[in-house]
């Protein structure tokens, strides 16, 4: 199945807006945990906002619900336990790029999407073009029980929550219900019950800090939350209109966007191993949303 041309430019534009919410964490040197916390809350203000206008989800989406919730639990602690063992640039992209891998290895036998032959090698393709474009350009070989390991084990992780939160959400977005607002009220919900917890745990573990930190940047965390959610309300909305493999991938497109900010706006080097990974990337795209080759 082909994604359409109108979902893969939404899909990709959501992948921009991943990759801006990041940078914008990423340059937070003071407190990340309290900016991630109000780029979290930011979504829960803006869910609440939406859920009184739309119609309430259909009973059968709410497991699916409370599972994504449940589930990005998992990866906003996976993720930090990864960022404090490494670096942003080793574990981003193993994250990133495992993601979309598992959620086409298990959409046909859990899922019932059938893939074509060209779309699992299009994954394949792009999944290992996104880790080799963000990875450093000094490679180290982690071992086992060094901090380098751990940060490995843990964007592991962070990559099987990933596939596992897009699998729960595509699920329940479908069973939300049959019109455009049962859906938009299922990513509502969504932002509503996942956003606060980031913050609460800031407050809770530095609350002599918290506050003065918000003080001079919450407008930055602010920023980055509509970013973030209006991003994520994209993807998930996406998985009712093109099968979740396809969404995964293209989503996990903002590696690629996120290596073209730090090159352009932040002078970070691109270099001719960037070059030939983009290049897998784009073929890989190009494979999943190509006519069936005969």
């Amino acid at each position: 199945m082909v994604v359409e041309p109108f979902i893969v430019a939404l899909l990709l534009a959501a992948a921009l807006m991943h990759a801006t919410w990041n940078a914008i964490l990423k340059s937070d040197q003071s407190d990340r945990l309290a900016t991630f916390g109000v780029i979290m809350t930011t979504g829960t203000l803006m869910g609440l906002c939406v859920v009184p206008f739309v119609p309430m989800i259909e009973p059968a989406a709410w497991k699916y619900l409370i599972a994504s919730v449940l589930i990005h639990v998992l990866y906003y602690t996976f993720l930090l336990k990864a960022y404090s063992y490494g670096d942003l640039s080793h574990t981003y992209p193993i994250a990133r790029g495992l993601g979309p891998l598992l959620v086409a290895l298990v959409s046909g036998r859990f899922i019932g999407e059938a893939l074509r032959s060209q779309d699992i090698v299009g994954v394949v393709l792009l999944s290992f073009g996104l880790v080799a474009l963000a990875m450093p350009l000094r490679n180290v070989v982690p071992r086992p029980g060094s901090r380098h390991g751990l940060a490995t084990l843990f964007a592991v992780l962070t990559g099987i929550t990933i596939a596992a939160y897009i699998i729960a959400d595509g699920l329940g977005v479908r069973a939300a219900g049959p019109t455009f607002g049962h859906r938009i009220s299922y990513i509502a919900w969504l932002c509503v019950l996942e956003g606060p917890w980031l913050l609460v745990l800031a407050i809770i573990l530095r609350p002599g800090t918290v506050w003065s930190h918000l003080r001079r940047t919450w407008y930055r965390g602010v920023m980055g939350g509509v970013i973030a959610n209006v991003g994520y309300g994209i993807a998930i909305y996406a998985l009712v209109l093109g099968p979740m493999a396809h969404v995964a991938a293209l989503r996990e497109t903002s590696v690629l966007f996120g290596a073209l900010i730090g090159t352009l706006l932040l002078g970070e080097p691109f270099g001719g191993r960037r070059v030939a990974a983009a290049a897998v990337i784009v073929t890989g795209l190009v494979l999943m949303n190509g006519p069936q080759f005969t």
